[in-house]
């Protein structure tokens, strides 16, 4: 069973009430795509995007971080873990993210699983800048919907970055290596 499965099977068992989660980086890709690559099961965390609609209700949720706490405690001698819960804003993601999402196949008794549009995914996976492992799962997600060099330009001139220099350097140095991968794979109009 992949890793991401477990940590969220753990975590949905210790919430009493339902609860939505925005999933990106490897357990995204794991539970968002069919067939996926092996790696994407390894993963030892799961990260998810707070929507800023969202934000308040679920700071004031105490059973949410009860259970995310219950979860991390007992997955801990795994070293499996509920982690980086971001919210919008420090993630790169386009202004209309939230209404693309995807929704997860996966089924659990609490949670409701969506993925950002692979357009966001890919935007997400360039705040290491040139990070190995990102480039790689860029190159998967684009050849699941190739997209044209056209449409990652206008992504990235809509982008929403959050106010961190060094973020803003790294999506600038992401972004050529992001058009080369397209160009490898996709369409070329």
């Amino acid at each position: 069973m992949s890793n991401p499965l477990i940590i969220l099977q753990t975590f949905d068992r210790h919430l009493d009430h339902p609860v939505e989660l925005t999933l990106y980086g490897r357990a995204a890709l794991a539970l968002g795509f069919s067939p996926h690559l092996p790696q994407h099961d390894t993963t030892k965390d799961v990260d998810a995007i707070i929507p800023l609609c969202q934000l308040e209700a679920l700071q004031g949720d105490e059973q949410f971080w009860n259970a995310r706490d219950a979860a991390n405690a007992e997955l801990a001698g795994r070293g499996l873990y509920l982690t980086h819960l971001f919210t919008e804003a420090d993630v790169f993601l386009s202004p209309d993210w939230l209404g693309r999402r995807v929704l997860l196949s996966t089924r659990f008794v609490h949670l409701k699983l969506l993925r950002p549009a692979t357009i966001d995914f890919v935007l997400t996976k360039m705040m290491r800048g040139a990070d190995p492992e990102d480039r790689t799962d860029i190159e998967f997600l684009l050849k699941q919907e190739p997209l044209t060099e056209a449409d990652l330009q206008a992504a990235f001139g809509r982008a929403r970055l959050p106010e961190i220099p060094e973020l803003h350097d790294a999506f600038r140095a992401a972004q050529p290596r992001v058009l080369e991968i397209a160009r490898s794979i996709g369409p070329k109009t």
